[in-house]
């Protein structure tokens, strides 16, 4: 990767976009008719004593048709509520979770994989990671999404050629940021993310308020590199909310929705024009586009008498009488190409396999060492490897209780960290997964392996300097093979415990309350681990048979303790197999092979759970 930054620095050519980017470009011509769009709702019943839950739908697109040609911007107006973010979510295949009608085409086909890497799409949030730089984001996408057409030298220039587009060349090695890390402004970062969709040279583009939270200068400059890749004949669609009078007459072609239906539809310069001629005009001069939201909220004077439900209703009839049926008549006309001689082409998946793995692992690595590493976590651990060793200061055979106590400390500890830590994996990456899956960039097996492979010496350091500090310190037994054991059995339960974590989290998808029941069920493998209780009651005894602290407790009394070794006792020497925290547990070599093989059951059964649990998200529509 360091490489891959270097060759930025110093491009082969003049930054412009490659050739074989340009030729695979075609330009889209959209068409959306009678766009219907349902949920179903439940509510609970209006008695206090009933508890019935009645389920009913509600209908959030009414019907919306439209058209945008290459060369156009469309944007979408109305007030909150209205419907835009589902309309352009249904126009752009991502809408899931309901019941969508009517038609929607591409160049008169229907959404294909060819469609889908041909179609770049912003949503509002700028789904980030904060401590990669600019460059970094851009090249990484790149590597990703530009398929093996390209060699990585034209990956890395078409990079380089946007960030030149988009003017982030004063910031290009600047890190993004967040609310909690300073980075670049959000008018950068809102242009990072317009970048990485610009990347594939899309023909169509869908952005989701991409000036929100901006000033009127940054949204200006958005805005007018949106109508410089219209003018080169891509097709431009967005939601906008509030622009100003100068970003209003830049967009071609306006939709105005009001409660789930169109208002108005046409071009944005003849606007005024239109509901002047159905007798809505405004009192001063004002914003074209706060008119507009006026009269889709059902405002039209100052006068609080004013029926607004009326005035929708007039402006929705003007609209279905005047409009419509010249809409219609234009999307009827011809027009299609050849989607076959596409799908072959662009193919299911832009990279490889082992691409996608070892681009997602160099990013997921150099994006995680920070949290991995940090300051507070290593703090944290060295804290309490030095005290436990301070307390268990040479603890010799002679105090085998506190040895024994020590062994299940280390147990629950390291059960608790790794799986508290991995809870978080999966929810916080799932807007990035999300985004990046629903743009067909890699496998959800790529991303979950590089995951894996990229945790493991991030995971495993941390608990091999803490057992070396309290080995040391503590009176374990001092011999070579005995302490590689025990760092093992530490690890492969330090895996186990994380792979539990993982799934908790992929399955809920909500932080408090994965780590919620990862505690409960962590204190449950615990008590049941064998130190606490000894003489667990059968009804309840078949929680250590899958208590990850069972056996690693198990394991950890085989590396210290053998079948000849003794204690010193009342009687004398006993032998240790006989101590009663140690006598249930065994340490004969069957009992460690049981052992074993039960954590690696559950090392790759966590793993896969949390694999099916991800197949859920990602992709919100399946193509046809």
């Amino acid at each position: 990767m360091d490489q891959e930054m270097a060759d930025i620095e110093t491009p082969t050519t003049n930054g412009s976009v490659p050739d074989i980017l340009q030729k695979r470009n075609r330009s889209v011509t959209l068409k959306f008719e009678d766009v219907v769009y349902k949920i179903k709702t439940k509510r609970q019943g209006l008695s206090f004593s009933s508890k019935k839950v009645k389920e009913e739908e509600k209908i959030i697109l009414k019907g919306v048709t439209g058209m945008i040609e290459p060369g156009e911007v469309l944007a979408m107006l109305g007030p909150s509520g209205s419907g835009k973010t589902t309309l352009l979510t249904a126009l752009g295949g991502r809408l899931g979770g309901g019941k969508l009608q009517g038609t929607i085409t591409y160049n008169g086909e229907k959404f294909s994989n060819s469609m889908k890497r041909n179609t770049g799409f912003v949503t509002q949030d700028d789904v980030l990671y904060p401590h990669l730089t600019v460059t970094e984001t851009l090249v990484f996408t790149a590597l990703l999404r530009l398929p093996n057409t390209f060699t990585k030298q034209d990956k890395i220039l078409q990079a380089e050629s946007v960030i030149t587009q988009l003017g982030l060349t004063s910031c290009k090695d600047s890190i993004i940021g967040d609310t909690l890390l300073r980075g670049v402004s959000g008018g950068e970062r809102k242009r990072v993310s317009i970048g990485q969709e610009m990347l594939v040279n899309p023909s169509l583009l869908f952005l989701d308020e991409p000036t929100s939270g901006l000033d009127s200068t940054k949204a200006q400059r958005i805005v007018s590199c949106l109508w410089e890749l219209a003018n080169k004949g891509k097709t431009v669609v967005m939601t906008i909310h509030q622009p100003s009078s100068r970003l209003y007459y830049m967009f071609h072609k306006v939709v105005l929705l009001s409660e789930g239906s169109s208002v108005y539809f046409g071009k944005g310069s003849e606007a005024m024009k239109y509901f002047s001629s159905i007798g809505f005009s405004p009192a001063v001069a004002m914003n074209p586009a706060d008119f507009l939201l006026d009269l889709a909220n059902g405002v039209y004077s100052d006068e609080s008498t004013e029926d607004h439900a009326l005035v929708k209703y007039k402006l929705k009839s003007e609209y279905t009488n005047n409009i419509e049926p010249q809409l219609k008549a234009v999307l009827h006309e011809t027009g299609g190409f050849d989607r076959s001689q596409q799908d072959r082409e662009f193919g299911r998946w832009p990279t490889s396999w082992c691409q996608q793995f070892c681009v997602l692992l160099r990013r997921g690595v150099k994006e995680r060492r920070h949290q991995s590493f940090s300051g507070l976590r290593i703090s944290q651990i060295l804290m309490v490897a030095i005290i436990s060793g301070l307390l268990w200061y040479k603890s010799d055979v002679s105090h085998l209780q506190d040895q024994v106590g020590l062994l299940f400390f280390v147990v629950g500890f390291w059960g608790f960290v790794p799986m508290f830590h991995a809870i978080f994996t999966f929810p916080q990456e799932r807007m990035m997964l999300q985004k990046e899956r629903s743009s067909g960039t890699y496998r959800l097996s790529s991303y979950f392996m590089s995951r894996m492979v990229g945790d493991l010496p991030m995971e495993l350091v941390l608990p091999t300097i803490f057992l070396i500090i309290t080995y040391l310190m503590a009176g374990l037994k001092r011999k070579l093979l005995s302490f590689l054991y025990t760092l093992l059995s530490l690890l492969f339960t330090v895996l186990v415990a994380q792979g539990l974590g993982l799934a908790l989290g992929a399955f809920l998808m909500d932080q408090k309350t994965a780590t919620t029941l990862g505690s409960v069920m962590m204190l449950s493998f615990m008590l049941a681990g064998g130190f606490y209780v000894q003489n667990v009651p059968k009804f309840i005894a078949w929680i250590k048979y899958v208590s990850i602290s069972y056996y690693t407790f198990k394991l950890f009394v085989g590396s210290q303790y053998g079948n000849r070794d003794t204690y010193p006792c009342s009687e004398g020497h006993c032998l240790v197999k006989e101590f009663p925290s140690i006598k249930q547990m065994g340490v004969g070599l069957k009992g460690q092979i049981v052992a074993a093989l039960a954590l690696g059951i559950m090392l790759v059964g966590y793993r896969l759970l949390a694999y099916f649990a991800l197949m859920r998200i990602g992709v919100t529509k399946k193509l046809g």
